[in-house]
């Protein structure tokens, strides 16, 4: 089982990571971050859109923030344009930093039950499993992005955890 300290560590590490992405993305055009690159969500900004609304739709199940609209197949769309997608990744990674600071052993070690539209069923697992499988599945996708950036000729900074500025 994981700890409250790890899920700070990679509360921040999600943070610095879309800051390093988004900073790459940054110097590209529109039409680069939207072109079609083969990936499972196609662009660039629209997998940082279904990540933003990944992320959210846990945020909604753990704390109780509200829920993004739509479902996976929407997620591509979440934000009208660049400018509002850095805006609010800006403030949900804000906001997973606040929860992770006041999450316990406690916390962790219990259950969740919510009802999860993929599987089309209500399941239950624990917290920590699914605190994991967040930020998983932040780390996939942000790799996918990370290629699709590369092949773009943008220049992303480091990805590895331990080279995570301290402050």
């Amino acid at each position: 089982m994981i700890g409250p300290d790890h899920v700070r560590t990679m509360a921040r590490y999600n943070a610095w990571q879309n800051e390093n992405l988004y900073g790459a993305a940054d110097t590209l055009d529109d039409a680069a971050r939207r072109a079609e690159r083969g990936a499972f969500f196609g662009s660039i900004e629209a997998t940082l859109n279904h990540l933003l609304w990944g992320d959210r739709i846990w945020m909604s199940r753990f704390a109780g923030m509200p829920k993004p609209p739509g479902g996976i197949a929407d997620s591509r769309t979440l934000t009208p344009d660049w400018a509002t997608l850095r805006i609010e990744r800006d403030r949900t990674d804000s906001q997973i930093i606040a929860w992770a600071a006041g999450l316990t052993e406690t916390d962790l070690a219990g259950e969740h039950t919510w009802y999860s539209g993929a599987a089309g069923r209500e399941v239950t697992k624990p917290l920590w499993l699914l605190v994991t499988h967040m930020f998983n599945h932040q780390t996939h996708h942000r790799g996918q992005v990370h290629a699709m950036l590369t092949a773009a000729g943008a220049k992303p900074g480091d990805t590895d955890l331990f080279m995570m500025p301290e402050t």
